[in-house]
């Protein structure tokens, strides 16, 4: 009689987290998470989640490397966010839950936060121009009309020596050169981080001939579906405030805002707008196995919320055909809709 052979032992399991691509797709996510609200440590506790889940909680804050306290403290966040719950299963099984519903709450905390960013900054401003008027006149803040305007603005841009931080919105001042201007500085070294509106995505032209070619030039660029103010800081030194009229696609008159507190004020706010906005590729270069560039830029607008015929007249497309290169992408990606496309895409690393 033979004794029975050990059954082979289990192949271990892949660490996903290993590969350069692995990490690169969990710090998008991580800041993704950090950017909704989501704090480092429940982050943490999210990707182990994901990783392992259905899993007991202590496994999963074993490979986030938390325990007692602080890993019901990260799981309690991730539940009031309606992101993990409790799974079937024997013991403490937890697992994530689909992220639709509670994304849709944190986008609308981060939206009430600006909203109360745009009435404080408001008030300050209201409050240091009543200030102003009735007790000095110390050209802490200039007005500047009419065609004094274009040569201002490619002044400002020449004089920046570290950063540039902008909020971009129609309508704009015809300036010819603009986008050519934008390219040197960022040649010279200056940093420049750009929030734009959905409406600048849609001005006719403005994506293709200025967006694009500075964020390949090395803009960080984000999106929002609107800003609160159209403004330009540039170093530490002023501020250029545009006074535009939007029904009548009219910017013929800003304001330069020297240091003072309004000018921290502003600077709050941009960064403010900066943290509550999302990330924008444009015509990236692709990576290595990843779509071609057509469909990277058409993901790229898709998550930055542009409509479809926007998309379409930018990718110099009918809609139909818009529709079905959708479709493919969703097939290629496994998803069943365009918001889980855009995951799946940022996951993937084609964004």
């Amino acid at each position: 009689m033979t004794s029975a052979s050990p059954a082979p032992a289990s192949p271990p399991r892949a660490d996903t987290a290993s590969s350069p691509r692995a990490a690169s797709a969990h710090g998008r996510l991580a800041g993704a998470l950090r950017l909704l609200g989501v704090g480092e440590v429940a982050g943490r506790v999210y990707l182990a989640l994901l990783e392992r889940a259905p899993a007991p909680l202590d496994a999963v804050g074993e490979a986030a490397g938390l325990d007692g306290a602080a890993l019901t403290a990260a799981y309690g966040e991730l539940v009031d966010a309606g992101l993990a719950s409790a799974a079937t299963g024997p013991g403490d099984v937890v697992a994530p839950v689909p992220p639709a519903a509670g994304l849709e709450i944190l986008g609308r905390h981060r939206a009430a936060e600006l909203d109360e960013s745009r009435i404080t900054v408001g008030g300050a401003f209201e409050s240091f121009r009543r200030q102003r008027l009735a007790s000095y006149n110390d050209h802490l803040v200039e007005v500047v009309t009419g065609d004094a305007v274009g040569p201002r603005m490619r002044q400002a841009w020449a004089s920046a020596r570290e950063q540039i931080r902008q909020l971009d919105s129609p309508p704009y001042f015809p300036l010819p050169g603009a986008t050519e201007d934008a390219l040197a500085t960022l040649a010279r070294g200056v940093t420049q981080r750009v929030v734009y509106s959905r409406a600048s995505l849609e001005h006719p032209g403005n994506l293709t001939t200025s967006i694009e070619p500075c964020i390949e030039a090395g803009e960080q660029a984000r999106v929002l579906p609107s800003v609160p103010v159209k403004l330009v800081i540039i170093d530490e030194a002023y501020a250029l405030v545009s006074l535009s009229i939007r029904e009548a696609d009219v910017h013929n008159t800003m304001l330069v805002v020297q240091p003072c507190g309004l000018l921290s004020a502003l600077v709050a706010l941009f960064e403010q707008t900066w943290n509550s906005a999302l990330p924008f590729h444009g015509g990236s270069a692709p990576r290595p196995g990843g779509p071609p560039p057509a469909d990277r830029r058409l993901l790229g607008l898709l998550a930055a919320g542009a409509p479809d015929e926007v998309i379409a007249r930018e990718l110099g497309i009918s809609r139909r055909t818009l529709f079905r290169r959708v479709q493919i992408l969703m097939a290629r990606l496994g998803a069943t809709s365009r918001f889980q496309m855009a995951l799946q895409a940022q996951r993937a690393g084609w964004l």
